[in-house]
């Protein structure tokens, strides 16, 4: 029963690698990541900006961030964000309509990496492809906003609720679990509607959680330890001087960007099964 799982692993992780090797994952997490780069920054000025409307502090959102990002690339990040963030009201709006038009662009390279896992080409009309993408940075930068209120501002909700319920017995440990497991859960959500919406393909709503699974366990993961391996081993500065923490940001948002493309193939190979035809290079087709 072991070897039957275990060959069925080997099948599977050979047909996957076949498919990013063949699917050029890589150069598309780097068209992704640059989209992501530029929309990086208005996205925190957004975020920071509506933490002066509820006046609250942003240094608990950074110490958060520190915890996902390497140390230098949030000192460039803290040191950015302390030049650019005056514009108050005016500010705000930049921040949205320059987050939304770059953002989206990114999604435009994930459905084109999509089409692509899933062998299809891309005929629906430019004006449907642009609205696909503005509606689905527009839900996912909603449900994402909602995850990072929960984390940064978490206590300070819960301090809230907790007054506004009249102190019930038991809320604060049922809280600080709703706290951390919702945006674990929001961020599965938010990719299964990535991988669902995105390919130019029907697919079910449930043969897209696989590679939402992974993508959001695989980002953790590969965050906590870049961060770790930059924190404590790596050296960009010594390379790059005063662009390494630009470089490492870029390089977690490349990872990042490779996660949520691998994430996407993996749904595709679980959809094409043991019928795959493009288990070797001369075999590759495209539909």
């Amino acid at each position: 029963m072991i070897g039957k799982y275990a060959m069925y692993a080997f099948d599977f992780g050979y047909r996957l690698f076949i498919r990013m090797r063949d699917d050029e994952v890589s150069g598309i997490g780097a068209q992704l990541a640059y989209y992501l780069l530029l929309s990086f920054f208005p996205f925190l000025i957004f975020l920071v900006t509506l933490v002066g409307y509820v006046d609250l502090s942003i240094e608990e959102m950074m110490r958060l961030a520190r915890e996902m990002v390497p140390g230098a690339a949030m000192d460039t990040v803290e040191s950015i964000l302390s030049e650019v963030t005056q514009g108050g009201g005016a500010l705000l709006s930049i921040g949205m309509i320059a987050t939304l038009w770059t953002a989206s662009r990114g999604i435009n390279a994930v459905i084109k990496g999509l089409n692509k896992a899933y062998d299809v080409e891309e005929n629906r009309k430019f004006w449907q492809i642009r609205l696909v993408s503005l509606l689905s940075t527009l839900v996912l930068g909603a449900v994402l906003l909602v995850s990072v209120l929960l984390l940064v501002f978490g206590r300070w909700i819960g301090t809230q609720l907790n007054q506004l319920l009249n102190n019930p017995p038991g809320f604060e440990r049922m809280w600080s679990l709703v706290q951390y497991s919702i945006p674990l859960i929001v961020l599965i959500a938010v990719f299964t509607a990535l991988y669902w919406i995105a390919p130019n393909r029907q697919i079910r709503l449930r043969e897209a959680i696989p590679g939402a699974v992974f993508a959001t366990l695989g980002w953790i993961v590969t965050s906590l330890a870049f961060s770790f391996y930059v924190n404590n081993f790596g050296n960009f500065t010594k390379t790059y001087g005063s662009l390494g923490g630009i470089i490492i940001l870029l390089t977690w948002l490349y990872l990042s960007s490779i996660i949520i493309m691998v994430g996407g193939e993996v749904n595709a190979t679980l959809k094409a099964g043991k019928s795959d035809k493009r288990r070797v290079r001369h075999t590759t087709k495209r539909a």
